[in-house]
């Protein structure tokens, strides 16, 4: 079974940026990473009963149509056993208080450092195991 990743992020160049900073484990087959471009979408994938193996999802906040914080509860409501981490450039205490408060198991700021969120998928990836 492949453990599965959800990026949610309106931004194309964002998909090529995560596909090139974890080549390697997706080389390898840790896990595998699939992408939506709006909330909307990934409610979608969420929801989808042929994905079991969901082990995280990083979803941006800021996003046209729905933001990745009305995201979050709908998201928890489908999957509550799926952690989230929320992704935004703007780190502020307000932004931080709603997603922790909604829900969400983090608030990584970008520029992402990719090495703490390569930390958190071998994280999940060692709880699924």
């Amino acid at each position: 079974m492949s453990l599965l990743v959800l990026v949610v992020d309106d931004e194309p160049d964002v998909e090529a940026l995560f596909r090139q900073q974890f080549r390697r484990e997706l080389r390898a087959e840790r896990f595998v990473m699939i992408f939506a471009h709006s909330a909307a979408e990934a409610l979608q994938k969420i929801a989808d009963s042929s994905i079991p193996s969901l082990i995280l999802i990083l979803s941006d906040i800021n996003m046209p149509g729905m933001s990745g914080l009305e995201l979050l509860p709908k998201a928890k409501a489908i999957r509550p056993d799926v952690p989230i981490i929320m992704i935004t450039a703007y780190g502020d205490a307000e932004t931080r208080r709603k997603a922790l408060d909604g829900g969400a198991e983090a608030l990584i700021t970008k520029p992402i450092d990719f090495g703490t969120l390569r930390h958190e998928i071998e994280s999940r990836i060692g709880q699924a195991a």
